[in-house]
């Protein structure tokens, strides 16, 4: 018997990704197809709102275009636009970039296919990001990588969700940025989560299971490497919009704050059940959700300290994101695509990830077809009439009954509780998880990957776990 290598699981087998390579992109390739075939029905129809919910193929892409003032030349940020409460377009300056340069791109198309051509270059890029998020998660997951990039590749998560919004713009640039951790490159992982960050606002939430590893393992230059980095690519693309166009550049953070409690959170069901009073003041509503949140990340930040093992980045960094969508005040179906890589990474195990796929389907029927409901001012079916329809290959004539939506909410949130619940499970019985069952330590870890610890709680009592298993 000898010891295990406690480097990083990346090198012992060179050109093993280069290998996969044509294959996950082969079957993520297949995937997004699969997922702009899905749309089509609601594309020869304008995405016409009742079509869309009807065969529930929503996107944000195309009637932004429109409504954002994209197709009248306005620039994101720089120009505004009047007829709602919004006057900029509300998201990161790196999203609106992103919907920018597609404009552009459209332009010599003629009026009246310039919309459909926006939304089709964007599928076309949203997938090649989605190939890029595939492969850098397959990157760091060490001798699982086959596994860990199919089950990416293949979920109906992508498959349903992938040309909603702008989402995997983040998604890739976050994959990114844990692959260039991995390969011991902390600038230029602070770097790539700084545009992710510059991209949506959730990859900040990264920053904090970095932060708390690095400290564990006393890897401090790596560690204010990272954040170097992360400050400069996030200034980098925000600090030219912030000086030239403040107001179109706060539009994000203010409608954020703003906002109420949307269709897929926790609390349009507590609404309906009592809390109505919490949910319709916005300020109580913001300090509800942030507190919880802030609680909960108190409870992963002790979990990092006192597990009996230093926590995998990868398990910090799937509960950290669970914590902070949970108790949201927002939960948007493609959402699921910011879990998806980091669920795979936590914690490889079919059948529990078929299980939250599953609810992840449910919730994203659901919300279409309630919203079918809502918008035909319908009662919609109940479960039994739901069940029939479904079992049919049919959508619910007149969508689906509020107690019927709030099974679907409710059983996504119950399964990504329980996938959440698993991975803290790993983490406190290290010898459960599949991935340190070889010997590994933390293939996604970069300088953290077989790292000794420089400060945890219990660390005598933990001592016998904290070893890197050995191998034949």
């Amino acid at each position: 018997m000898a010891a295990a290598d406690t480097g990083s699981d990346m090198p012992d087998e060179p050109g093993r990704l280069a290998r996969l390579a044509p294959v996950l992109t082969g079957v993520t390739a297949l995937t997004c197809l699969l997922g702009w075939l899905q749309k089509q029905p609601c594309a020869s129809a304008r995405f016409d709102f009742i079509k869309t919910t009807t065969n529930a193929c929503y996107t944000d892409v195309y009637p932004l275009y429109y409504v954002r003032g994209l197709n009248d030349g306005k620039v994101p940020y720089f120009d505004s636009f009047a007829g709602s409460d919004i006057h900029h377009v509300e998201y990161p300056v790196l999203s609106g970039g992103f919907m920018q340069v597609v404009a552009w791109l459209v332009r010599p198309f003629g009026g009246d296919g310039r919309g459909m051509a926006f939304y089709n270059v964007t599928v076309l890029l949203l997938a090649v990001l989605a190939v890029v998020a595939v492969l850098a998660t397959a990157y760091v997951a060490g001798r699982r990588s086959l596994r860990t990039g199919l089950m990416v590749a293949l979920s109906p998560a992508l498959l349903l969700t992938a040309y909603i919004n702008w989402d995997l713009l983040a998604v890739a640039l976050s994959a990114l940025a844990v692959a260039a951790w991995s390969a011991r490159r902390p600038a230029l992982a602070g770097t790539l989560l700084g545009l992710a960050i510059a991209a949506k606002f959730y990859p900040l939430l990264f920053l904090g299971p970095l932060v708390l590893l690095c400290v564990r393992a006393g890897q401090w230059r790596a560690m204010g490497r990272m954040l170097a980095g992360t400050a400069a690519g996030w200034l980098a693309v925000n600090l030219p919009v912030m000086i030239f166009a403040w107001d179109g550049w706060k539009e994000f953070y203010t409608f954020s704050q703003k906002r109420g409690v949307d269709w897929g959170s926790i609390f349009f069901y507590l609404q309906s059940h009592g809390l109505d009073g919490v949910t319709s003041d916005t300020d109580r509503l913001n300090l509800l959700g942030t507190g919880t949140f802030l609680v909960l990340a108190l409870g992963i930040a002790v979990l990092a300290f006192a597990a009996p093992r230093r926590p995998r980045l990868p398990q910090l960094m799937f509960l950290v994101l669970v914590a902070f969508m949970l108790p949201n005040k927002v939960w948007s179906p493609q959402y699921v695509l910011w879990l998806l890589p980091l669920a795979v990474l936590a914690r490889p195990k079919l059948p529990a990830f078929v299980v939250w796929q599953l609810g992840e389907i449910a919730y994203f029927f659901g919300i279409w077809w309630f919203l079918l409901s809502v918008s035909a001012q319908t009662p919609g079916a109940d479960l039994s009439g739901t069940l029939s329809a479904v079992l049919s290959f049919d959508a619910p004539a007149g969508g689906i009954s509020q107690d019927v939506y709030h099974l679907a909410l409710l059983a996504r949130f119950a399964t990504v509780l329980a996938l959440a619940a698993l991975v803290v499970l790993d983490v406190l019985r290290p010898s459960g998880d599949l991935v340190r069952s070889d010997g590994s330590d933390d293939p996604a870890g970069g300088v953290l990957d077989g790292a000794p610890d420089v400060f945890a709680l219990g660390r005598r009592r933990g001592a016998h776990h904290a070893r890197v298993p050995v191998t034949p």
